[in-house]
C-alpha cells in the first residue's frame, strides 16, 4: 500500500514548466501543505520525488483506494509473542520522522479517512491517534502532499471543499511539446528524430474528440513506447502495445487510434 523512500543519491529527473519547483519550495517553508491536480501521466508523482530529493527529505508514498481506511494510514494495535504492540501507519511515521507524505489519488480514499488529514493540514499540524490517546504534533520538516485527478471527479469521488481548501494548489498539464520531447529523450534514451515523431503522434491523438476516450496519451505512456523502440521493436508494434491498447478496450476506438498512428508513423518513415 505504501513505500517509503529514502533521499536518492541523484535527484530524479523533472523537466520544470511554469514556475512550481519554486512554488513547492516556498509551501515547504512556510509548512504548507500541497494539493497538486492534473491527468494521468502528466507527471505528478516524478514531481513530488523530485522535490523530496531536492529538499533532502524522505517521501512516504501511499496508494489511494477504495478500501484505505483511517487506521490503514494512521495505524493500527498488532498482536505478536502475547503482547498487543502500536503500529504506526505511513502517515503517523512521516509526520514522526519530517518526511513528506505523498497520497496519490486521494479522492479513492473514503470519506472518513480523509477526514483525518484536516488537522494536519492546517496551522494545528497535528495528527490525533485516537487508539493510543497521542495528539502527535507534526515535525517542521513534515509535509503534506496529496493529489487528484479531475477528470475522474464525480459526485461520489470528489474533494470537499473544507478538505480542498486547506491545500496550496498545484495545477500540471501534460507538458508542452518542447518540454515533453526533452523528457522522451532523457528518460527513453531516444533520439531527437524519434521523440519528434512521438510528439507528432500525440498531438494527433490528442486532438481526437470524438471517440470515447476517458483520458488521451499521457507523457507516461508516450515514454513507454519509446523505450520499447530504443529497444528495437517495431513502431507500430510499440505504439499499439503501449499507447493504443493501453488507451481503450473497445475494439472500434481501438481501430481509430490505430488509423492514426499509421498515419503518423508511417508518413514519417
Amino acid at each position: 500500500m505504501d513505500r517509503t523512500d529514502t533521499s536518492p543519491a541523484t535527484t530524479p529527473f523533472y523537466a520544470e514548466q511554469a514556475g512550481e519547483c519554486r512554488l513547492f519550495e516556498h509551501a515547504f517553508r512556510q509548512r504548507l501543505p500541497v494539493l497538486l491536480k492534473g491527468p494521468t501521466g502528466c507527471g505528478k508523482t516524478r514531481f513530488v520525488e523530485h522535490m523530496a530529493a531536492r529538499l533532502g527529505r524522505p517521501l512516504v508514498t501511499v496508494s489511494c483506494h477504495d478500501d484505505l481506511t483511517a487506521a490503514d494510514l494512521v495505524g493500527r494495535f498488532l498482536i505478536g509473542d502475547g503482547n498487543t504492540v502500536w503500529n504506526d501507519g505511513p502517515l503517523a511515521r512521516a509526520v514522526r520522522t519530517g518526511a513528506i507524505c505523498y497520497l496519490d489519488e486521494v479522492v479513492e480514499a473514503r470519506k472518513d479517512t480523509t477526514v483525518v488529514l484536516h488537522p494536519l493540514a492546517d496551522d494545528r499540524r497535528v495528527l490525533p491517534i485516537e487508539r493510543t490517546g497521542e495528539l502527535l504534533q507534526a515535525t517542521p520538516e513534515f509535509m503534506l502532499v496529496v493529489s487528484y485527478n479531475p477528470g475522474y471527479q464525480n459526485l461520489l469521488k470528489n474533494l470537499k471543499p473544507s478538505t480542498r481548501q486547506r491545500f496550496v494548489a498545484l495545477v500540471f498539464d501534460y507538458p508542452r511539446p518542447e518540454v515533453e520531447q526533452r523528457i522522451i529523450e532523457t528518460e527513453a534514451g531516444a533520439d531527437a528524430a524519434l521523440s519528434a515523431r512521438l510528439i507528432k503522434l500525440a498531438t494527433a491523438l490528442r486532438r481526437l474528440i470524438d471517440q470515447d476516450l476517458e483520458e488521451t496519451v499521457s507523457t507516461r505512456l508516450l515514454v513507454v513506447a519509446a523505450r520499447l523502440i530504443v529497444s528495437g521493436l517495431p513502431p507500430l508494434t510499440a505504439c499499439r502495445a503501449a499507447i493504443v491498447d493501453a488507451l481503450t478496450d473497445d475494439l472500434d476506438t481501438a481501430s481509430a487510434l490505430d488509423q492514426v498512428v499509421q498515419a503518423v508513423l508511417s508518413h514519417d518513415a
